[in-house]
């Protein structure tokens, strides 16, 4: 009868010559089936480091959750687009088509805060500036006009152009999630994607506003009234399809109101920072008789 060693001592060369034959092979002890609740711990334990090890995976590929609002990373992803995603959305601002959403298929689920700010910064020079040199140019033969820069006109551009980019959207998304809460059920946008699409529809009124320094009225009507179509075909376009399931009286006022907005901030800034001047000539006073005296 072998002794416990022999068996120990034969099993080990077998599985030294298996290694020799294949060393890619694994090998188990047959002294783990004498002992199966050892053999049931080892399992355990091999399957709670697969598991350690995908859970570890799954922490380093996942990505990292935003901070609170007040951290810069909450607001970063806000930002986090590219040169081409802007152009694409500039694009789509100035181009309305029939049936195409600006939302879905511009944005596509990703508003971002970035061409918006820009946007807004660039009109606000843009019509300060261009004001301006329509003044200077307006008054350019006035001999009694002495030109001062008129600084105060880009702080009422900031306000007037900020507030409503940010206010009227502010407006439009309350009371599109207040309707939601009615009787009838419609979808709305978030808050995000309503900034985002009233701030990329000013686009076109950067270049407009820049030919509105041409000295020529019919030519800043027809320039304001053709922006005025193309910016706000965007708004109509992409909020109809929110408020059309809404009753009639509702979603005609809430279009109209829309638009009647876009309009007066159109004609606002026409009127405010684009003044032509009106020169009314000075009465020419006739000079009184000389009286001739003659001595006799």
């Amino acid at each position: 009868m072998a002794s416990p060693n022999d068996l120990q001592f034969q099993e080990f060369q077998e599985a030294a010559e298996l290694l020799s034959a294949d060393p890619g092979a694994s090998t188990l002890s047959m002294s783990s089936s004498n002992n199966p609740a050892q053999g049931e711990d080892v399992k355990l334990n091999l399957s709670e480091d697969e598991e350690g090890e995908e859970e570890s995976s799954e922490l380093l590929g996942a990505p990292k959750p935003s901070g609170g609002f007040w951290t810069f990373e909450y607001y970063q992803s806000f930002f986090n687009v590219d040169t081409v995603q802007v152009l694409d959305r500039v694009k789509g601002s100035v181009m309305p088509l029939p049936g195409r959403n600006f939302i879905k298929h511009t944005l596509r689920s990703n508003p971002d805060l970035y061409g918006p700010f820009w946007i807004c910064v660039t009109l606000v020079f843009s019509v300060a500036i261009g004001g301006n040199v329509s003044t200077f140019l307006s008054e350019m033969g006035n001999p009694a006009f002495h030109y001062r820069p008129q600084f105060h006109k880009v702080t009422i551009a900031t306000v007037v152009i900020f507030l409503y980019a940010w206010l009227v959207p502010i407006g439009l998304w309350g009371f599109l999630t207040w309707r939601q809460g009615a009787e009838r059920q419609i979808g709305g946008y978030s808050f995000l994607e309503t900034v985002c699409v009233y701030g990329y529809s000013l686009f076109v009124y950067i270049p407009t506003s820049v030919l509105w320094i041409i000295p020529f009225e019919w030519l800043r009507w027809t320039l304001i009234l053709v922006a005025m179509v193309i910016s706000g075909s965007v708004l109509v376009l992409t909020f109809w399809p929110v408020v059309c399931d809404d009753s009639k009286v509702t979603a005609v006022a809430t279009v109209v109101t829309i638009v009647v907005l876009h309009t007066l901030l159109a004609i606002g800034c026409k009127l405010y920072f684009f003044q032509t001047a009106v020169h009314v000539p000075t009465p020419v006073t006739a000079s009184p008789p000389i009286a001739l005296t003659t001595h006799s």
